[in-house]
């Protein structure tokens, strides 16, 4: 650790049991044991609030791979976890929640450390998010099941259904809600029966890795769940190649979550992939401009803008147009920029350098095309990857801040006259992974639900997610469910049983 972040961590008060996790020399967790990669490679670990070097993490090969598969394939195959009740796998989500709430403190500033991300809403939304998650699925163990039929083919038989794990899951994680979205991959395929080989982000791993230390205290048994660290060119790309891996559960980008697909649909596995958005706003003429206005100023700014389904094209009636931009910049004003260890922090820095170069490009790409900058859009000269909150207004469909998803904090306007309108401004996208609406009118609300192209829809919020629902996009954001109900048919089998009968 540099003296940038060791006096970053003095000023804030980090907890000593944060220190003593970040001094110790990290390693993976496979089969329960703590190991270095196997040609002993590392990457470095930075800290986004002021880019400086936090420690190191094993660059995993190939070969850790296959060894976290042969110890999920062992166990799942006919090891302790195989053997368990469905009561005895509930018990030890349940403890396994207990603990992660424990350390709840803990990990927040972890996460805000190694993302950037404010440690208030780490602790209020990622970690509650986690805990919430494990034990929510804690619940479903004892409660699959199959069916029993009454044919009606000539004959006597007994004709029944059962619902079985489908395997090895491979869980690759992003960089952006590093916990939170582990534990929508982990706490499912685990309550079904399945085991889990976990690729955290190269950029975010330590709070997976602390998470790690946590599932051993837990007691769940040796080689259930497993976590390689590393490059997604060499981990992720070899996870959707594995032979012993049934399913691989992706969250990323569009262009990477199409070459993994591609890649194992192509060796028949499984295949759930939660890819990017562009989430259109709709803002009606009879909202409460003021509500809605900060609604949507979280909607898109939380996270710096890193989310995967922010509401980032905001389309408001044009007799309203005016009056919400300005009270839309008011509220932005408002926001405390910060480092993420910050109890006060809104906006915390962007993830990386690289991310922060990314984010300026296409805000000179707005400008260039014509867009209006209304609001901020500087990138702040002081240590860290800080970028003020951008808003441009008078946005055409065919501008690239338009089309593509920049992953930072920057928000594009537009008016329309009326519903048809909007509606083809919020449908012109190959997104499909979430849309808002805005307005007091439950009939207009209820006609343009429809209407929309998205897996999630919110009605005068936005991102609003509980771990009973699912979540999940349509045409390039993907396709298959996390959360809900809805995700454990995407992590069993059902097997089909006809039994003659004399």
């Amino acid at each position: 650790m540099d003296d940038n972040v060791r006096n970053y961590l003095d000023h804030y008060g980090v907890s000593d049991a944060t220190r003593r996790f970040l001094a110790k020399p990290q390693k993976m967790f496979i089969d329960g044991a703590w190991v270095d990669a196997s040609n002993g490679a590392t990457f470095d670990i930075f800290e986004p609030s002021t880019g400086g070097l936090v420690g190191r993490a094993p660059s995993g090969t190939t070969e850790d791979l296959d060894r976290a598969v042969h110890a999920a394939r062992r166990q799942f195959d006919g090891g302790a976890w195989r053997r368990l009740k469905p009561l005895e796998r509930e018990r030890l989500l349940h403890r396994l929640a207990d603990l992660i709430e424990l350390h709840a403190d803990e990990l927040a500033e972890i996460e805000a450390i190694d993302m950037g991300k404010s440690v208030t809403f780490a602790r209020e939304i990622d970690i509650q998010g986690t805990v919430d998650t494990f034990r929510y699925f804690a619940g479903w163990p004892s409660k699959l099941h199959g069916r029993t039929v009454e044919p009606s083919i000539p004959g006597n038989y007994l004709a029944y259904t059962r619902k079985e794990p489908l395997g090895v899951v491979a869980a690759i994680v992003p960089w952006n809600f590093p916990l939170q979205t582990m534990a929508w991959k982990l706490a499912a395929a685990l309550a079904v029966g399945c085991t889990v080989i976990v690729k955290p982000a190269e950029l975010t791993s330590l709070s997976t890795l602390r998470f790690a230390e946590l599932v051993q205290e837990a007691g769940i048994p040796d080689g259930v769940v497993n976590i390689v660290t590393g490059r997604g060119s060499v981990i992720g790309a070899a996870m959707s190649t594995h032979p012993g891996i049934d399913k691989v559960t992706f969250t990323g980008s569009t262009p990477v979550g199409q070459e993994v697909g591609r890649t194992a649909v192509g060796n028949l596995k499984h295949v759930t992939l939660e890819l990017g958005g562009k989430s259109p706003v709709l803002v009606l003429d009879d909202a409460d401009i003021a509500s809605a206005a900060k609604a949507v100023v979280n909607g898109v700014f939380f996270n710096s803008g890193q989310v995967c389904d922010a509401g980032t094209r905001v389309y408001v009636q044009r007799s309203v147009h005016d009056a919400f931009l300005d009270e839309l910049v008011a509220v932005t004003k408002t926001l405390k920029i910060a480092p993420g260890l910050d109890r006060d922090c809104y906006i915390g820095p962007l993830v990386s350098a690289q991310q922060k170069k990314v984010v300026s490009s296409y805000i000179a790409a707005g400008r260039r095309e014509g867009a209006e900058l209304i609001h901020g859009g500087v990138s702040l000269d002081r240590p860290g990857h800080f970028i003020e909150p951008a808003i441009f207004a008078r946005c055409k469909p065919e501008m690239t801040i338009v089309r593509e998803e920049i992953f930072g904090p920057v928000l594009v306007t537009d008016a329309f006259d009326d519903l048809d309108d909007a509606v083809t401004l919020a449908n012109d996208t190959p997104f499909g992974l979430a849309a808002a609406i805005y307005s007091n009118d439950l009939s207009r609300v209820h006609g343009l639900i429809p209407r929309l192209h998205a897996g999630s829809i919110y009605v005068n919020a936005h991102s609003t997610i509980d771990p009973s629902m699912p979540f999940g996009g349509f045409k390039a954001s993907g396709f298959g469910k996390d959360l809900g109900p809805e995700q454990l048919d995407y992590l069993m089998e059902t097997k089909a049983v006809w039994i003659t009968l004399p």
